[in-house]
């Protein structure tokens, strides 16, 4: 029997989500290792989505996919705090398709700007890039920077910005060399390849209405709504990682437009503080160089058998 009347029964207004979710996704199962300084570069990606985002309205959605105590810790108490909105904490790592599936059909916002957890934001991030999203038509996701991806993944955009009267499309080298090695070198691209590739390929850029825009996006970070991508779920990916791609190419595949700011407002930061925020910030020590020890580790044969070694141990206690 019931005692007494539920007191929400005489609660006469809820609270309303934002029209815009920022949705982090995040997986650091260990502090040392690959992971060392995940928690700091996490720490890194979300103060910068804190004070980067004061011209648009949001909610700030977190998905833990198995992290360590010391990860989960941190995000409950910025939850606590009023920082995050939304906190969900998996007991297990889902894998990024997995975890997808639950981020973008829950997430209340019209609008999903998703990033995984290394991303660094800059000031007007998130504007510049609903400003795009609102400006072009049948817009599938907008990446925040610009740099140069697989032209087969963006056929649907080129051949629509090429054959409408209302847009301006160009190809050619825009990006500059900072901006182009920046990101490249983020994803452990040596400078020799880096410079290789910015001197054969091409930027894709396009102007319409006034707003320009770069060609191409990518599922490490972007801007869409929530509507579109529900289209493309659920995603089935039988590993963690290295199958993100088939957003990019379902996309494309369905003739929706892949589009990034002309500007960088975000940088890829890779499981390592960038250089500059340690001066700046001092969040972490330089690592020395190790001199002959790290010439043995990092010696081809040697790396080879010590990386077999470590990916057997993360399979049998992480996966």
């Amino acid at each position: 029997m019931r005692l007494g009347q539920n007191p929400a029964k005489f609660v006469k207004d809820v609270a309303k989500p934002q029209r815009i979710t920022v949705a982090v996704l995040t997986y650091i199962p260990f502090l040392s290792g690959f992971y060392a300084e995940t928690l700091d570069v996490l720490k890194i990606c979300l103060e910068s989505i804190w004070a980067g985002t004061t011209d648009v309205p949001y909610d700030l959605m977190v998905f833990d996919n198995g992290s360590c105590a010391e990860v989960t810790d941190y995000l409950k108490a910025q939850k606590e705090t009023g920082k995050i909105q939304y906190l969900i904490l998996s007991e297990k790592n889902l894998g990024k398709g997995g975890a997808w599936n639950i981020m973008l059909a829950g997430a209340p916002g019209e609008i999903i700007a998703y990033a995984d957890s290394d991303v660094l934001f800059y000031p007007g991030w998130l504007s510049q890039s609903v400003k795009i999203l609102e400006t072009y038509p049948k817009v599938g996701m907008v990446t925040s920077r610009p740099f140069r991806t697989m032209e087969q993944l963006m056929t649907s955009t080129i051949d629509w910005a090429r054959k409408e009267p209302e847009a301006q499309y160009q190809n050619g080298s825009f990006l500059s060399w900072e901006d182009f090695s920046s990101f490249n070198t983020s994803l452990g691209t040596s400078e020799e390849q880096s410079r290789e590739w910015f001197n054969t390929t091409t930027d894709h850029r396009v102007n319409f209405h006034g707003v320009p825009a770069q060609i191409g996006a990518s599922h490490w970070q972007f801007v869409a709504y929530k509507s579109v991508l529900q289209q493309f779920l659920p995603f089935d990916m039988s590993r963690p990682m290295g199958q993100v791609r088939q957003l990019d190419q379902r996309m494309n595949d369905a003739g929706y437009l892949r589009l990034m700011t002309a500007e960088p407002y975000a940088q890829n930061m890779s499981n390592q503080v960038p250089t500059q925020l340690r001066k700046d910030q001092k969040v972490l020590q330089p690592v020395k160089n190790g001199g002959f020890k790290k010439k043995f580790f990092n010696f081809a044969p040697v790396h080879k058998v010590l990386m077999t070694i470590y990916d057997a141990i993360f399979n049998v206690y992480y996966r």
